[in-house]
């Protein structure tokens, strides 16, 4: 394993054991659409596959004291691709999220925090996952509570903004994490 994901490994699980002393409830992450560990519902597939594309709803609770900001990764790791090793897929990458923040509402229609590259590193914003038929595959999603904005990052969004980028940015300021688990 490079440094550079051995030090990204060592910040998530020392938030992850911060968030279990430091915080007065546990930090949770779930989605009224969602199920935790169950399939994506159609409507938020792709719209090839008769969705409407746009991205979930979300909710976190439970917000360790000291949080500043917010940060969001939607991921997959492709066949072959291995986890601590390799780069997952990105299909959501959004940071500056108000620390007053409690949701992001379907599609984010209010365009809260920044957005980094989609999936294919072309546009910015949310890209719905399309599985090719017969095969399913496991999405994340994280919410990251910090205990500063990521200053290193564009305030706005930013095509040049990647899964490397956005995860170098977060090592030094995670004080817990939550995700949600699918797949489609």
């Amino acid at each position: 394993m490079n440094r550079f994901w051995a030090i990204c490994a060592i910040a998530l699980v020392c938030a992850s054991l911060a968030t279990a002393s430091a915080a007065q409830d546990v930090f949770t992450l779930s989605s009224p659409e969602i199920v935790n560990g169950g399939t994506l519902p159609a409507a938020l597939t792709c719209t090839r596959d008769g969705g409407d594309g746009v991205s979930p709803p979300l909710t976190w609770s439970g917000v360790p004291d000291g949080t500043e900001s917010f940060a969001v990764i939607m991921h997959h790791y492709p066949r072959g691709a291995v986890a601590g090793r390799d780069a997952p897929s990105q299909y959501w990458l959004l940071w500056n999220i108000p620390a007053d923040t409690r949701e992001l509402e379907r599609a984010n229609p209010t365009s809260i925090g920044d957005e980094g590259a989609d999936k294919d590193e072309r546009h910015t914003g949310y890209t719905p996952p399309c599985s090719p038929s017969g095969s399913a595959h496991e999405y994340t999603i994280t919410v990251f509570a910090l205990d500063a904005p990521l200053s290193r990052l564009p305030q706005y969004d930013d095509t040049s903004v990647d899964w490397k980028v956005l995860t170098a940015a977060l090592a030094d300021k995670v004080i817990a994490s939550a995700h949600i688990s699918f797949e489609n």
